[in-house]
């Protein structure tokens, strides 16, 4: 009986419990990623009913059903909508991002948590660096971007002092300092460099992308929009945003390749680990990364030397042979008892040693639902090995022959460390979000000279010098406050915030024999009239306004004021639209004014180097703008470039997994900063004495300044076709890249001195002119296939570098440089889940520039240009991943 009793108590209380929860069935729940990644504005949807609920910053959500395990369908744009039946009070949901990365929610360029890169005003490009990596045969950031991004451009450089260590690179054919780079929305600081080698971005200080290793970066979003206005100076062509790994896990990655003419050996080893902290979504994400590159040497050597064996069996004399009928047969039997070989004799001309050592780290601790501790940061640490003009031993000026008896080709060697540092928290006060932060980095580069001497200092004179250093360190505290109005218009999102930047600027002399009377051959170290202890801080507050008028109608708004100690405040504007004509079919553009502040290495930065001066090897100083010589001359101070933005654009989705975006764009920048000509000789290459003793005070024969000398015109066109499909078992994505872009420098120069007034073409001449006009391409295109099936993955690209043309004014002449078609291709296996080895190249086809006419290569030293697709040839790779 009581058996019974019980049984029935139990019945009934089941039944009541069961009813009752049908009628009030509440479900909490978390969405994430597939790595535990919170996800906020996540949809919630009770499958059959209206009932809705949205996911908090944590991913968390509350809903009530009135049926007993009612279907949930979550969704967010970007990610694949999952269903699940909530059996249970609490459910965990995992979504899985779409294939197609053109879908994927973006950060830069609008400050609107919601918007994917083809839902916003201006274009944005996502390249899905931890997806692609394995199978790119590109290691470096800055390598990856230029076969990915058609307007992006960075070539490697040779004989060109620093600018060899640290690859100049440019967005829209724009300056490397017209572009602002951010890590995870930070401000990230430049380098301590100024390209001054006339190589592209000349008289332009750059963001080393390649300190930050490639193996840390999750994705990489590029806004192809001027964005002075939302993210301050440097903004002008647009804005690279490094997004950090979050992901847990453990990946290994080794990659070895080597040169079709077996030099350019490259090792990299990386290794990434991301663990959770916590249970409410934190993680740390690790990477440490290590890159070896050899040399590589495209020089004409065998046509070069003349020598000769005197009665005593001694090398007495050679020189470089302008015809190269006239050259005689290199004896190695007779170099090797001479205890010689020929790279004694050699020019060595191409790309530089480098090795590079890497560590970084991303990490975000929620401390509770209101608060969020982030952090991130890292240290890179290069040393490099590039290699000067040669001095024969017939430059009785230049070489100490009981040293150097054959002559000497110098190397400067490099260390440039760079370290890196933000942190901040993340506030939710309701619907406002506050982000509080401080982002601290530096960059330092130390020069040693060696394989040269002091000619002044004769047979005392070293080896190898200590040259010196510079170094930038910049440190910004922000604050950022926003807040999105889902019911106002079809959502209103609103932010605004303030700025405080600081900057410091340092050149520090080398030892005295590096500088003293004439100083090391090559580079003479900074001397201590050349140091440097200078900085500056500015303030800015902006603001940010995005609303969706109606479904079909978007409009943004913002504005920045920004105060700099050194030279003044600038306010800046930008409004940009989107209209939706279809829903697969929707018109866009922008129209903004910008500017970039004159760095404190254009306003300081002052040394004396050997350079090639109408042909000829002299000592030419870059010199201070408030120096004493600019005064003089009537050199102007700096101030600010300005710049005006124009955009329009058409995005066209015919079908989910076919994309088509189409942009134009107009950059007019007024009072360009830019880098003279060598001053001191007259538009015909003989000196102008007056300028000659100017100079020669200051230990130099020519002499450069930065200057506000021009202005420019920028035209281009971006197209972006992404196509993917299902093809047999396996899927098939299809990519069609194309960026054209004309810039043009206007005839008339400004606040060009008197002294100059008829000598145009020496202040600001072909040369300079022909690196802002013609040195990259109008026109580059890819085409890529990429096809998956089973194990297997293959990846064929070939990429267009259009023509480029190259003035040697006043020593060369103009060339041409045909367009070439580069071809990558890469087949990759994994042998388990986890484990893949990929086999690939790069230029598989050993495609080069072409050769440089005889009057533009240094005597038929230099056989090919740095243009276009670089002087490395084919470079053939293995590659081995490793996932846990």
């Amino acid at each position: 009986m009581r058996k019974k009793l019980k049984l029935i108590i139990t019945l009934v209380l089941t039944l009541s419990s069961s009813l009752f929860f049908a009628q009030n069935h509440e479900i909490s729940g978390t969405i994430t990623t597939e790595t535990g990644i919170p996800l906020e504005f996540a949809a919630i949807l009770v499958k059959g009913t209206q009932t809705t609920a949205t996911s908090d910053a944590l991913g968390k959500f509350k809903i009530s059903a009135v049926t007993n395990s009612p279907t949930l369908i979550v969704s967010l744009f970007g990610y694949q909508t999952k269903e699940i039946v909530a059996k249970d009070h609490f459910v965990d949901v995992q979504l899985i991002l779409e294939n197609n990365n053109l879908d994927e929610i973006v950060v830069v360029g609008n400050r609107n948590p919601k918007k994917s890169k083809l839902e916003t005003a201006v274009p944005v490009d996502v390249v899905n660096l931890a997806k692609i990596r394995n199978t790119t045969p590109q290691t470096t950031t800055n390598d990856i971007l230029t076969y990915l991004i058609p307007s992006f451009n960075s070539n490697r450089q040779s004989s060109a002092d620093g600018t060899e260590h640290i690859d100049p690179a440019s967005l829209r054919g724009l300056g490397p300092d017209q572009v602002l780079v951010l890590i995870n929305g930070k401000r990230r600081h430049t380098t301590s460099l100024v390209n001054y080698q006339n190589t592209v971005g000349n008289g332009s200080v750059g963001t080393d992308l390649s300190a930050i290793p490639a193996s840390a970066i999750k994705r990489i979003e590029v806004l192809r929009d001027g964005a002075a206005a939302q993210y301050g100076s440097d903004a002008i062509a647009g804005v690279i945003n490094l997004v950090l790994k979050d992901n847990t896990g453990l990946e290994a990655n080794a990659t070895y390749g080597s040169t079709s003419r077996n030099d350019g050996q490259t090792t990299n080893l990386n290794l990434n680990y991301g663990t959770k902290i916590g249970n409410k979504g934190g993680f740390i994400n690790l990477s440490a990364e290590f890159n070896d590159r050899q040399k590589t040497n495209r020089s004409q050597n065998h046509n070069l030397i003349i020598f000769d064996q005197s009665a005593e069996g001694n090398f007495f004399a050679y020189d470089f042979a302008d015809d190269p009928a006239q050259s005689r047969q290199i004896d190695d039997n007779l170099l090797a008892q001479n205890g010689l070989k020929r790279d004694d004799f050699n020019f060595q001309i191409g790309d530089a040693k480098i090795q590079n050592i890497q560590g970084f780290f991303n990490a975000s601790i929620p401390l509770n639902e209101q608060i969020e501790f982030y952090a991130s940061g890292g240290v890179s640490h290069r040393k490099g090995t590039g290699y000067g003009f040669r001095r024969l031993p017939s430059e009785t000026e230049s070489v100490v022959t009981s040293i150097f008896p054959f002559g000497f080709q110098p190397e400067l060697n490099s260390v440039v460390t760079d370290l890196s540092s933000s942190f901040g928290f993340k506030f939710k006060f309701g619907e406002w979000k506050l982000d509080l932060s401080n982002t601290i980095g530096e960059n330092k580069f130390v020069y040693d000279v060696s394989n040269t001497n002091n000619f002044s200092l004769g047979d005392a004179s070293p080896t190898e010098f200590k040259a010196g250093n510079h170094s930038f360190l910049q440190n910004t505290v922000n604050a950022d406050i926003s807040r999105l109005y889902k019911d106002i218009f079809s959502g209103l999102n609103v932010a605004f915030g303030a700025e405080y930047r600081y900057e410091k600027y340092k050149i520090v002399p080398g030892e005295e024999a590096s500088y003293i009377d004439g100083g090391a051959q090559s580079f003479p170290g900074f001397s201590p009239l050349n140091q440097v202890n200078e900085d500056r801080n500015s303030v800015g507050v902006y603001a940010d306004v995005e609303a969706d008028i109606t479904d079909k109608f978007l409009v943004g708004i913002a504005g920045r004021y920004e105060d700099y100690t050194d030279f003044g405040n600038t306010i800046n504007g930008k409004l940009s639209l989107r209209y939706k004509i279809l829903n697969n079919l929707f018109v866009r553009g922008a129209i903004s004014s910008g500017f970039r502040a004159p760095s404190l290495h254009q306003q300081y930065f002052n040394n004396i180097a050997t350079d090639v001066v109408d042909g000829e090897l002299l000592n030419s100083g870059i010199f201070r703008n408030d120096s004493d010589v600019a005064k003089q001359l009537g050199i102007p101070k700096l101030k600010e470039e300005t710049s005006r933005n124009y955009s329009f654009g058409v995005v066209f989705s015919p079908t989910k997994n076919l994309h088509i975006t189409a942009d134009y764009y107009h950059i007019r920048i007024d009072n360009r900063i830019i880098l003279t000509g060598n001053l001191g000789n007259d538009a015909y290459g003989d000196p102008v004495p007056e300028l000659r003793n100017l100079f020669a005070q200051y230990g130099a024969q020519t002499g450069r300044f930065f200057t506000n000398a021009i202005n420019t015109t920028t035209d281009g066109l971006d197209v972006v076709i992404d196509y993917d499909l299902n093809a047999g078992r396996g899927k098939l994505n299809l990519s069609l890249l194309y960026n054209y872009n004309n810039n043009q420098v206007d005839n008339q120069l400004n606040n060009i001195p008197a002294i100059f007034v008829g000598q145009e073409d020496v202040y600001y001449g072909p040369q300079e002119r022909s690196l802002i006009e013609s040195n990259t391409p109008k026109h580059k295109g890819t085409f890529a296939v990429n096809y998956s099936i089973d194990k297997w993955n293959f990846l064929l690209r070939n990429t267009y570098f259009g023509e480029v043309i190259r003035d040697g004014f006043p020593f060369g002449g103009i060339q041409r440089h045909n367009g070439k078609v580069v071809t990558d291709l890469t087949i990759a296996y994994k042998i388990t889940p986890r484990v893949q080895f990929a086999l690939g190249a790069n230029n598989l086809f050993d495609v080069f520039p072409d050769k440089q006419i005889y009057e533009n290569s240094y005597y038929g030293v230099f056989k090919y240009a740095p243009v276009q697709m670089g002087t490395t040839g084919a470079y053939y790779f293995g590659r081995m991943s490793f996932s846990l």
